[in-house]
């Protein structure tokens, strides 16, 4: 799969994530094995029958039947490199400077309260 999505690039990967968001109906961020293997199908990324199931067995680390998007971009790209965590922490630690109410959003009264563009 690494090698088929290398030669169609960045863009197969993030419609792959757009059409992941679009099937996962509940919005709990994960996909059944039926829904992922429909959305390789749809992006042209079919697999023969033994190594889908193997692909399987790597993306769902954690035996529950489901995989998250995720565990979907870490067993394709690997982990990421130190710096890319650290800008990570660092823009995830604003975000939590910004969310007053711990609500996962963020408006931009909420914005202006904390940055000022002058």
């Amino acid at each position: 799969l690494r090698e088929t999505l290398s030669k169609r690039g960045v863009r197969v990967i993030t419609g792959l994530g757009k059409y992941f968001r679009h099937i996962d109906k509940n919005r709990n961020g994960v996909l059944s094995q039926a829904d992922f293997k429909e959305a390789l199908k749809v992006f042209h990324l079919e697999i023969p029958e033994g190594d889908f199931e193997s692909l399987w067995l790597i993306l769902d680390d954690t035996k529950s039947g489901k995989v998250d998007y995720g565990e979907f971009t870490r067993a394709v790209f690997g982990e990421m490199n130190e710096y890319r965590k650290a800008f990570v922490r660092k823009v995830s630690f604003a975000y939590m400077k910004l969310d007053f109410n711990k609500t996962g959003n963020v408006s931009m009264v909420d914005i202006r309260k904390c940055y000022c563009a002058k």
